[in-house]
């Protein structure tokens, strides 16, 4: 018995709950239609309320002596038709804020809408121009990179150019270099310690091209790469044109060091070459340290017995020489003697020309 009152008390509750769901589940064009459709029915029962009450009122007017207790009734009727027409008109006034709400979020809606629509054209063209960026970018490293390969290119091709305009020179001058060097070959100022009555001959004259050349060399042979460019230093260094020599010799030097690094035996014979023309300038100090980086370039990638590292010792020898530093030229002379018997004998005529320099330093001191 209970349990039957309970299912008939929670049947009313089942279905109001089941109303409450389908109103929730209803689309926001169902609830635009149901609110017309409600405000249409309002619309006419307030016209029918409204022609009721004008009715309630006619008929009060035509009858001023009516009974009391009619007229009550009537007043009460009109009151209750007043209160109803209030009532209906707040519903009319509810609705109409639900259709402007509707079409306000309708508005809201397309415009939510317009702007993922702008926010997806927005990133699909980021990620365009992001792809747009990375291209550039790889466009703008690929011609840096070919700017610099040009650069180095023009700057090599310029060298190049210098050479050939310096060959045609050697060209020109070659018969006239011939003629002069021939006599001087055999000339006593070309030993590293002459005599003193031709010492001024020496310092007013460039050293001779192959005598020049023969003390570069001396135990290291040039490679043909360095070949033209190094006859070509020592062709205007004999002749005396330090101007151009010079700048071209330290020109070569730095291509040298930036290809085959410092510690490289062309670099050392470059070293070799510069100091001479420095020492025919009469600029020991510097001809001093070029021979010495030199010296230790040789020592350090030839071996301290190499015929070439006499030579340098032999070389710095003379510079110091030269400069009156015979106590300093001394050790110099000793150990490249030393070198060239071991490598060569003692009857190489190298080791009887060192013997000749070592006996005049020690006659100078």
């Amino acid at each position: 018995m209970v349990s039957s009152v309970c299912a008939m008390d929670g049947k009313p509750g089942s279905k109001k709950i089941e109303s409450i769901g389908r109103m929730t589940q209803m689309t926001q064009d169902e609830i635009i239609t149901n609110t017309k459709t409600v405000m249409q029915g309002l619309e006419a029962l307030k016209n029918e309320h409204n022609s009721i009450l004008h009715g309630i009122d006619g008929t009060t007017g035509s009858q001023p002596s009516s009974l009391q207790s009619e007229q009550n009734a009537v007043e009460e009727k009109s009151t209750l038709v007043q209160k109803s027409l209030e009532m209906i008109e707040l519903g009319l006034g509810e609705a109409q804020v639900m259709m402007a709400l509707a079409s306000h979020l309708q508005m809201v809606e397309a415009e939510k809408q317009k702007l993922r629509t702008q926010v997806r054209r927005l990133c699909q063209e980021n990620a365009w121009l992001r792809d747009e960026l990375a291209n550039t970018q790889q466009k703008l490293q690929a011609s840096e990179q070919a700017v610099a390969q040009l650069e180095e290119d023009k700057r090599h091709l310029e060298f190049m150019a210098s050479i050939k305009k310096y060959d045609q020179d050697i060209q020109n001058d070659e018969s006239t270099t011939d003629k002069m060097d021939k006599p001087k070959q055999d000339d006593p100022v070309v030993d590293l310690f002459p005599d003193e009555e031709n010492d001024d001959r020496t310092n007013m004259s460039p050293t001779p091209q192959s005598h020049f050349a023969q003390q570069v060399n001396a135990g290291y042979e040039i490679p043909a790469r360095l070949r033209t460019l190094h006859n070509l230093v020592i062709q205007y260094a004999s002749q005396g044109r330090y101007e151009v020599a010079v700048p071209l010799c330290k020109q070569a030097l730095e291509d040298l060091e930036k290809t085959s690094g410092h510690d490289h035996p062309d670099v050392a014979t470059m070293l070799n070459i510069l100091a001479l023309v420095y020492r025919d300038q009469n600029k020991y100090k510097e001809a001093a340290n070029l021979l010495n980086d030199a010296l230790a370039i040789r020592e350090k990638t030839l071996g301290e017995n190499h015929p070439a590292v006499a030579a340098t010792l032999n070389n710095l020898a003379v510079l110091y020489g030269k400069r009156g530093k015979y106590k300093e030229a001394e050790p110099l002379c000793k150990r490249a003697l030393e070198i060239r018997e071991k490598v060569l004998g003692k009857d190489h005529p190298d080791v009887a020309k060192q013997l000749n320099n070592l006996a005049l330093l020690c006659q100078n001191q």
